[in-house]
């Protein structure tokens, strides 16, 4: 993978970069409307995945691999194609969520498809507006390009199983991102059962971002998730939140904090508490 190319790209350098060099702009923005809002405005030349189709292979019951779970390694290869993606190409991902939405997902499975040049906007579509980069409307249509082979998975995830040992083990931490009062368990608005993973820790995603919803300093992001992990090696530590989207801003936020990436697990919450485990309240 690319050391050099950071994963997080400033609106300014994104706007220059239109100006100088041929990139892949996806918008995947997500939630019921964001198609329909993608059609009336987004950033120029941008293509539009989508998280629910595209970014996840949805089951009947959610208790097998949670609300979003992940494509097989060949059928994302085929939403690559569809997108214009080969292996050379600069692709930058943005959503209307600073990355939260399903931005840094799309980020994290080109990554774990070993694409090297994959960026995620950094304040997304409004903060590319405000430096000034153009919108359009309609649809942006990609020309498919040749056959993407992608073979396993090359970023590391983490069953239900491996979660539960993790999290009754010290040497391992598993880091909860969702809003404190899911953590808690005083409110869940989407899942069927409020509550956390007993033995998790809860840091918010949310933490990632500055007041003005842009990533902070990777030193800043560093010194947090060092602190956090307590001289924990990646692969001792597993980032989930509610069904393995947001997991992946975190992800991210390591990443771009020059730190190993951590395992994922995909089920997240919205798996584990369809399948009889033990539930934890409270801080």
């Amino acid at each position: 993978m690319d050391q050099e190319l950071s994963p997080i790209i400033q609106p300014a350098a994104l706007l220059a970069l239109k100006q100088s060099g041929p990139i892949v702009l996806i918008d995947a923005s997500a939630g019921a409307a964001a198609r329909e809002q993608y059609q009336k405005m987004h950033l120029e030349g941008a293509r539009y995945v989508d998280l629910e189709v595209q970014l996840a292979d949805k089951k009947a019951d959610p208790a097998n691999g949670g609300r979003h779970p992940l494509p097989s390694p060949g059928n994302f290869a085929g939403v690559l194609q569809q997108l214009g993606i080969s292996r050379d190409s600069h692709v930058i991902v943005y959503d209307d969520k600073n990355g939260s939405n399903a931005a840094a997902r799309f980020w994290w499975m080109l990554k774990a498809a070993g694409h090297e040049k994959a960026q995620v906007l950094n304040g997304g579509l409004s903060a590319a507006i405000a430096a000034g980069f153009p919108v359009t409307a309609g649809e942006d249509l990609a020309a498919t390009t040749g056959s993407y082979p992608i073979g396993e998975w090359q970023l590391s995830i983490a069953d239900m199983n491996e979660v539960e040992k993790a999290a009754a083990s010290e040497q391992f931490l598993v880091i909860d991102v969702r809003d404190a009062v899911r953590f808690r368990g005083e409110k869940e608005p989407i899942d069927l059962v409020a509550g956390h993973i007993p033995g998790a820790v809860n840091i918010q995603f949310t933490g990632n971002l500055d007041e003005q919803g842009f990533f902070l300093p990777p030193a800043e992001l560093k010194e947090k998730y060092m602190q956090a992990l307590e001289n924990r090696e990646a692969e001792h530590v597993i980032v989930h939140c509610g069904s393995g989207v947001t997991a992946c801003h975190t992800l991210l936020a390591m990443a771009y904090a020059g730190m190993d990436i951590p395992k994922l697990y995909v089920g997240s919450w919205s798996e584990w508490s369809r399948n009889e485990q033990p539930i934890g309240t409270g801080a």
